[in-house]
């Protein structure tokens, strides 16, 4: 057998092993993690655990719904400041910027995904928090989900960026010919056929960028107030709900996993367990919706 034949062979072989280790880290790491969370969901309940709003591990209390909140909370800020400004900057990297805006944009962008995310916290506490508290509403102390939404919206950016400039290019440019000889503007071809076609490769950002953003724990620890209260509107506007301090379910692992014990110890690795089904929960509603669309 040619040698040519054998190396493509064994590069078939070393991609497979590659992708099925990948697989097997990911179902070790929630097999762990479930073991550790098991004991937790026994005694504890899940009703209480998920529907439970009080968590004082020393009064054997351990509700995690306003963790919860806050995490489906911020992140949902976060998407909602960042997406926007992530599709544009994507839509002008791919589409309208000539190169010598291109060369200096995309290499920016990019520096956002390499910043610590404590730095992001840092620049939250100096700048942000500051600037939030100034808005006039009674028990605004400038931490909460408003100050960590910005954050995250900025550091899901890259990501979301990155991922959708590929998804943008990686479209036929005869689509996009084909709509500009048919006489429509340079615009209205990419909202009518650009970015329809790359619905797909949009929509794994998307999933990136949330994952990212529930995944985070320095940043929020350091911005959202860390008090574990529901989430609750300070006025009788309901915006300002954003205003409210929270706790999201990594800071609380992240917080408390140092000193904790027995029972305690367990619900947080059951913590772990809640986000890990959060973020398939979200891969598998994006997936059915592209389905949806699709079909």
């Amino acid at each position: 057998m040619p040698v040519r034949y054998i190396v493509d062979r064994v590069a078939k072989y070393v991609l497979l092993f590659s992708a099925l280790l990948s697989i097997l880290i990911v179902f070790l790491i929630g097999l762990f993690t479930l073991r550790e969370g098991e004991p937790a969901f026994r005694q504890i309940g899940l009703e209480h655990l998920l529907g439970g709003t009080v968590w004082r591990p020393e009064q054997d209390s351990f509700g995690l719904l306003a963790m919860i909140i806050g995490s489906v909370l911020v992140t949902f800020g976060a998407l909602a400041l960042g997406l926007p400004l992530a599709l544009g900057c994507a839509i002008l990297l791919a589409e309208v910027a000539p190169d010598n805006v291109r060369a200096v944009i995309r290499p920016a962008v990019e520096l956002l995904a390499g910043i610590p995310s404590v730095i992001y916290g840092l620049f939250g506490m100096v700048v942000l928090v500051p600037l939030i508290r100034g808005i006039d509403v009674p028990g605004n102390t400038g931490f909460g989900l408003l100050s960590a939404s910005v954050v995250l919206a900025v550091m899901i950016l890259p990501t979301i960026t990155n991922i959708a400039e590929d998804a943008i290019r990686a479209v036929p440019r005869e689509y996009k010919e084909g709509a500009l000889a048919l006489g429509v503007t340079h615009w209205q071809a990419i909202v009518g056929v650009i970015l329809p076609a790359a619905r797909s490769g949009i929509v794994a950002a998307v999933i990136l960028g949330v994952g990212r953003a529930l995944g985070e724990t320095m940043a929020m620890i350091m911005v959202i107030g860390n008090s574990v209260v529901f989430p609750h509107p300070l006025t009788a506007n309901p915006l300002t709900i954003f205003l409210s301090q929270a706790r999201t379910l990594t800071g609380n692992i992240a917080v408390e996993i140092n000193y904790a014990t027995g029972l305690h110890e367990s619900a947080l690795f059951a913590t772990g367990v809640v986000l890990f089904v959060l973020v398939m929960l979200v891969n598998s509603s994006a997936r059915l919706l592209m389905r949806a669309r699709t079909g």
